[in-house]
């Protein structure tokens, strides 16, 4: 397994990694800023406030996205599985 294959692996590694957690997290902050500027306006200083809606929102977003994560997730390992003895093998 040469240098470049390792940098391209650990490359599409993160890649993957990052586009998995990117719909949870955008809509986390998404939840987190409306809540923030809620809070901002009425006044209210309750720092429980903002773990429901973040909680429901993520929850939705794993029912709505999940289906596609998982097939990302099983692409990515079917594709190491199968290069597998190519890497090995150093070709």
């Amino acid at each position: 397994m040469t240098e470049e294959m390792v940098m391209d692996l650990a490359s599409q590694s993160l890649k993957i990694t990052a586009l998995i957690g990117a719909p949870m997290l955008l809509s986390s902050m998404v939840i987190g800023l409306m809540v923030s500027l809620f809070q901002a306006v009425t006044q209210i200083n309750e720092q429980t406030l903002t773990f429901i809606p973040k909680i429901l929102v993520i929850g939705l977003c794993l029912m709505f996205f999940g289906p596609w994560m998982l097939d990302m997730i099983l692409n990515f390992t079917r594709e190491l599985f199968i290069n597998m003895p190519y890497w090995v093998a150093g070709e």
